[in-house]
């Protein structure tokens, strides 16, 4: 019956018997009691920052011919146009 609605009241039944009435109040007590804790890159957020830069240092995108030769069009058509705005 693990899992079921009715295993889930036996269960139930038998932790009030075992810790008492107020077992799931006290529980919920305990849990609510706790604050502040911190962890992962919460902790250290100039670990997270650091991370954060190796990750987008250390792309794992590769780039087809196409996509390449696209990119440097797209590039020298920028700094053209940068260039006739400046004169």
């Amino acid at each position: 019956m693990a899992g079921t609605v009715e295993g889930g009241k036996k269960s139930a039944e038998i932790n009030k018997t075992k810790h008492g009435d107020n077992f799931y109040s006290e529980i919920g007590r305990i849990g609510g009691a706790v604050k502040g804790v911190r962890k992962g890159f919460a902790a250290n957020n100039d670990l997270a920052k650091q991370a954060g830069s190796l990750g987008g240092k250390n792309s794992k995108r590769i780039w087809t011919p196409y996509e390449r030769a696209k990119h440097g069009r797209l590039m020298k058509e920028a700094w053209a146009k940068r260039n006739e705005d400046e004169v």
